[in-house]
């Protein structure tokens, strides 16, 4: 009787045991997915440190956070419901609020359009650069450009307006100019994100002046609208509904001068991009899945439910960027290559999930995201798991390939699942000719296709370390053949002569 009882209990541990390894992941932990897409569990890379809202702002009345940007010692936050932009320092203290438009000296600038004080309503979109402040003023229609670097006498920052910029005369399309986000590039060329377009995004000279729409974001098409309107006439195509390219949702530059873009619309191919100059989709996907975000459920029908939606994007200096999922509240953090690095955050009430995330920003290596509803903006600064893997992309992206090893031999000693720790020193001891240890790390990173190419330097090195050895037993083997042919011909022929 207790044996069996021992064996039931056995067999209940072992069951459960293999339903947690291939189960789903939960809201309660940060995980990735490995090369079967199953989500393992990992080291949390971030935690919440510190929650920027009115309660922790003295002087601040925060309402919303629309948009958060941050650049030098400065931290912007767009507030729709507060009518303002509110500017911190890195030590969370409010500095000023920027509510009413003024000249460079002091006067409220007069809107020409209506003969009404320049005052931002509703504004949804902040960028900052070393140069200027952009605000994208949603509720006027109107973008506002700001000098940073103004002040008066006691050192304080004034912001005075160097440019408006209305709907430009020269915009083509049928697109109305409603300005929801910005990001400009090196050059200063805006790239503004509209309500509702179905043209792309908005791309401006410096001057304000249209230039183009920017990036194209294709919608799906299923094979069977694809074989009906292929087959149907004029007249046909007329009645039958169109397709619109889907909105892209936010915007975001990268120090290459590089335009990342998002959406939230499930209908459209692609949720992320990375766009040339040409506006031609250039983000790398060189890990395990083409997907980003959440991988899809294989019990579940509906795709929809499952897909990721990125509401927003912010990208490091080293090519590490961040995506912010509003299906399920999560963050997705990627290398420049498309490798997943971590996932974190949930709905909830509780530390470190979300209610409505909105905006995403990176401050250092620290992300701060922002919630709309919850008025509420979260500072998730990296764990020492974390750090490690921060500074081991950074060296990597730097060329500082040894480095990087040593920080992802770190990474495998905290968390053995990490794979992609796994494939970077694999990569590393390629590139110094260790096939053998570069063959180990990748079969543990499960990267097969750099296993081949490991795989294949290493078979050259055995040819070539044996070669002396083969060249002698196939010599060798020559001549024992013809020695073997010239007597049995030589047998033949005295055969033969009797």
């Amino acid at each position: 009787m207790t044996k069996r009882i021992i064996s039931l209990v056995t067999l209940v541990l072992l069951c459960f045991t293999f339903a947690t390894a291939y189960a789903e992941h939960t809201d309660d932990s940060s995980y990735i997915y490995d090369y079967w897409g199953s989500a393992n569990q990992s080291l949390n890379a971030f935690e919440l440190s510190t929650v920027i809202n009115s309660d922790s702002v003295e002087g601040a009345s925060i309402k919303s956070v629309d948009d958060v940007y941050v650049h030098g010692d400065r931290i912007y936050i767009a507030d729709s419901l507060s009518n303002a932009i509110h500017v911190l320092d890195l030590d969370y203290n409010l500095v000023t609020d920027i509510k009413i438009i003024r000249d460079a000296e002091g006067k409220i600038v007069v809107d020409d359009s209506n003969n009404k004080q320049a005052i931002l309503n509703a504004p949804e979109g902040v960028f900052a650069n070393d140069r200027s402040l952009y605000i994208a003023d949603t509720g006027n229609n109107r973008i506002f450009v700001l000098d940073v670097n103004a002040k008066d006498e006691e050192g304080n920052n004034t912001y005075p307006m160097t440019m408006v910029i209305n709907k430009p005369e020269n915009m083509v399309g049928s697109t109305e100019f409603i300005p929801s986000k910005i990001a400009v590039d090196n050059a200063d060329r805006p790239f503004v994100v509209v309500k509702n377009s179905t043209e792309g995004i908005i791309e401006l000279n410096t001057d304000g002046s249209f230039s183009r729409y920017f990036g194209v974001n294709s919608p799906k098409v299923s094979l069977i609208d694809f074989f009906w309107k292929s087959i149907a006439s004029d007249e046909q195509k007329e009645k039958m509904s169109k397709i619109y390219a889907p909105a892209f949702t936010n915007v975001e530059t990268d120090s290459d001068g590089f335009v990342y873009a998002v959406t939230t619309d499930t209908a459209s191919e692609e949720m992320a991009f990375r766009f040339n100059a040409k506006g031609s989709n250039v983000l790398r996907k060189f890990g395990y899945s083409e997907t980003l975000g959440d991988l899809p459920s294989a019990s579940s029908s509906d795709e929809s439910a499952t897909k990721s939606t990125f509401v927003d994007v912010a990208v490091s200096d080293y090519g590490v960027y961040a995506l912010l999922d509003t299906s399920k509240n999560r963050v997705f953090l990627y290398n420049f290559d498309g490798n997943l690095l971590t996932v974190f955050g949930g709905k909830g009430d509780t530390k470190g999930k979300f209610n409505t995330p909105s905006s995403i920003c990176w401050m250092g290596n620290s992300l701060i995201v922002g919630d709309s509803k919850l008025a509420c903006a979260f500072v998730f600064t990296p764990t020492d798991f974390g750090t490690l893997v921060l500074e081991s992309e950074e060296m990597y992206f730097n060329g500082d390939f040894d480095g990087a090893a040593v920080k992802n031999k770190q990474i495998v000693n905290m968390n053995a699942n990490y794979d992609h720790a796994y494939v970077s020193i694999g990569k590393n001891e390629l590139m110094r000719d260790n096939y053998k240890a570069a063959m180990d790390n990748f079969r543990l990173g499960n990267d097969k296709t750099y296993y081949s190419t490991a795989f294949g330097g290493y078979r050259n090195l055995l040819i070539q370390k044996y070669f002396a050895i083969f060249a002698i037993v196939f010599l060798a083997f020559v001549v024992w053949v013809l020695w073997t042919e010239i007597s049995y011909n030589r047998k033949q022929k005295k055969l033969e002569e009797l």
